[in-house]
């Protein structure tokens, strides 16, 4: 059976990417799919690039990718956010969406996620005055 999330869980989702980035200047995003064929850290990599996160003034985005029905996940952050967090900032993210997902709460663990990358951006990259969203805050959906 395949795994869903419904108009108003992603609706859910954007929204937690929104009240997320109003704290920091970093840019998250969502990138669902059912099924990974390869290592989810490399897939995540394939859709950062693919969706050109690497634009972003400071580096700073965030892409928090989920292949729902092989239940698979990888966190990545862009350059300017691997340079000043430690070697394993999103382990603990990473464990709380796992626990999400054992309970079938796939939408929650994801919204949680952002609110957590929101939180945990913002003693690293603070949000500005005159900060602008780079990049969207839709969800990225699999092929």
């Amino acid at each position: 059976m395949s795994i869903v999330i419904s108009k108003e869980q992603e609706e859910a989702i954007v929204a937690a990417i929104a009240g997320a980035e109003m704290n920091t200047s970093g840019e998250i995003r969502v990138h669902v799919e059912s099924a990974c064929k390869k290592e989810p850290f490399d897939r995540a990599v394939e859709l950062f690039h693919k969706l050109e996160m690497g634009k972003t003034e400071l580096r700073n985005g965030v892409l928090i990718y989920v292949a729902l029905d092989d239940k698979k996940l990888a966190i990545i952050g862009d350059a300017g956010i691997n340079a000043v967090v430690p070697e394993y900032f999103w382990d603990s993210t990473k464990e709380r969406m796992i626990q999400h997902f054992k309970e079938g709460k796939f939408a929650d663990g994801i919204a949680e996620a952002v609110t957590a990358a929101g939180f945990h951006l913002k003693k690293y990259f603070p949000r500005a005055n005159d900060d602008t969203n780079e990049l969207s805050n839709e969800l990225s959906r699999g092929e």
